[in-house]
């Protein structure tokens, strides 16, 4: 059996804001921001721990963004669709720069997998799949699947933001 790559228990509560529902009766937002604390490999025996805020926008409602070293001058941006997260909650997807896959380790749990390249380098992080759920979940809350094309500008708004109006 491969070994883990990402072996070290951290001491530290993964979820780093509190989640949860709504109010009854709450107006439903139009972006949920959480910040969770991922796992990250720096080499076979180092694992480092790394502030990501997850953002969803309903301005954009295909992507999602990931925000690396939350609140630090190195902040990194992430952003792709919202569907490879979501399929990647359940198994492989993705291709190229950006992989995502669930995974289930008897020191962690069940967790989710990212991996990331880029010019700059690569970088393979873990993150507790319950939390990433859920946070999905409030995501559908805010844009249901199958919606996200009511809120993208039909032909007529589109014609008139290309001409500067």
């Amino acid at each position: 059996m491969p070994r883990d790559p990402l072996p070290a228990p951290s001491d530290q509560p993964l979820a780093a804001t509190p989640t949860g529902g709504e109010p009854a009766g709450a107006a439903v937002p139009r972006v949920l921001e959480e910040t969770l604390v991922l796992r990250i490999a720096l080499d076979e025996e180092q694992v480092g721990e790394v502030r990501t805020r997850f953002r969803y926008d309903a301005a954009a409602p295909y992507e999602v963004r990931l925000t690396f070293h939350a609140g630090r001058p190195d902040e990194a941006d992430w952003v792709f669709s919202r569907d490879l997260l979501r399929d990647g909650l359940d198994s492989l997807s993705g291709q190229g720069d950006v992989k995502l896959w669930p995974t289930h380790c008897p020191c962690h749990g069940l967790t989710l997998h990212l991996a990331l390249e880029s010019p700059h380098g690569s970088a393979l992080l873990e993150v507790p799949r319950p939390q990433v759920k859920d946070w999905l979940e409030r995501s559908y809350r805010i844009v249901p699947d199958g919606q996200e094309d009511e809120l993208l500008p039909d032909d007529e708004e589109l014609a008139k933001l290309l001409a500067g109006g």
